[in-house]
């Protein structure tokens, strides 16, 4: 029986060096964990592993050894390892409808916004026509998530936006701006006043003057109301700001033309932004570039700038076409190489093409066309 003595010694040996190991092991653990101050921030990797050999180790175990976390914590962190193995939440499937696509959800709220006085029934007619089947009470939750009220409330609540979209054929805007003209009494300035239709945006300079006085503002409003040729004569309203010079008589001259004028709200420009937008054309484009001597130099350049903006520019407001385009620009096949038109000495530009091919066509565009 000499080998299990030699086996039970070499057993003891072994045992007793894995005990020394396990001793030094725990001492050098509590003297790290001594120094180290506050929380050990453990990863959920680092978790997993200490939970797992903690619950092979058992708590009395884990009471002598652990310095990381408390007994208790370390198998809290192995029942939570256990559920997450069992746990099939990802895979479950929730009762109840599927949620919108948020495509659909956006035609939804689109046909909403476009439509004030349209109702759950006539938003579903309508997706109807489109082939997506939807209920009203569908309908109604998706509006009420993005904030849009029921159509009784929204009928009673037009924005300024709608309005003028919704009037922009009769709808026109009038506005003043002013210019620095040299003169023999030295710099003058002159008022200018313009209108402009909305939706074909085009506009008209009713006048120009250093004094802007009632008597001169009730014969403009006299000429743009005339019957036949007048410029408000297709418009319903006339939008303008709150200053003076559009005085009451003014205002009642423009309403007996059937044209009720409109004022707007103390600064507010952005109600007004046809006008605006213009004004600022016209100044960038030409007037800032230019140093103005008379009255007649105002006028020449307002002239040529008027002429070039209706029928020479593109206008990127109006996908980017000339607005009022020459009737015989377009009527002949063109031919020729391009070449350049200028007005005000260069300041305005253009490019045509010439018809040298087309001799008719050729005499029609020098008899039409304005070269400035």
């Amino acid at each position: 029986m000499e080998w299990i003595r030699i086996l039970a010694y070499i057993t003891g040996t072994v045992d007793q060096e894995l005990l020394l190991r396990n001793e030094y092991l725990v001492a050098e653990n509590r003297i790290l964990r001594a120094q180290i101050k506050g929380r050990l921030l453990l990863s959920g990797t680092e978790k997993r592993t200490l939970a797992d050999i903690g619950h092979r180790l058992g708590r009395k175990a884990l009471e002598d050894v652990a310095n990381s976390a408390k007994p208790d914590t370390i198998l809290g962190w192995y029942r939570k390892l256990i559920a997450r193995k069992f746990d099939g939440s990802k895979a479950r499937r929730y009762p109840g409808r599927p949620r919108i696509e948020p495509e659909l959800e956006a035609l939804v709220v689109r046909m909403a916004k476009e439509n004030v006085d349209w109702g759950y029934d006539r938003i579903v007619g309508s997706l109807a026509n489109l082939d997506y089947s939807l209920s009203d009470e569908t309908v109604g939750n998706i509006l009420r998530r993005n904030g849009i009220t029921p159509s009784p409330e929204r009928k009673r609540s037009t924005t300024w936006n709608d309005f003028i979209r919704a009037h922009m054929a009769v709808l026109a805007g009038t506005d003043f701006f002013t210019v620095e003209v040299l003169t023999l009494r030295g710099l003058v300035t002159y008022y200018v006043l313009f209108f402009i239709h909305l939706e074909s945006r085009r506009v008209e300079v009713s006048g120009i003057t250093p004094r802007p006085n009632e008597h001169w503002m009730k014969q403009i409003a006299r000429n743009v109301t005339m019957d036949e040729w007048g410029f408000l004569g297709n418009c319903r309203y006339l939008i303008h700001d709150r200053d003076s010079k559009f005085t009451d008589s003014f205002r009642a001259i423009v309403r007996s033309g059937q044209v009720e004028p409109l004022k707007l709200p103390a600064r507010s420009p952005n109600l007004n932004a046809f006008s605006e937008r213009w004004v600022k054309s016209v100044k960038d484009e030409c007037l800032s570039k230019l140093i103005l001597f008379g009255e007649a130099s105002l006028r020449r350049a307002l002239r040529n700038y008027l002429t070039h903006y209706h029928g020479e520019r593109n206008h990127q407001g109006k996908n980017n076409v000339v607005l009022l385009p020459s009737p015989h620009r377009n009527s002949y096949p063109v031919y020729g190489p391009v070449t350049c038109r200028e007005r005000l000495g260069g300041l305005l530009k253009y490019y045509q093409k010439l018809l040298d091919i087309c001799p008719v066509a050729n005499t029609l565009n020098l008899l039409y066309g304005d070269y400035g």
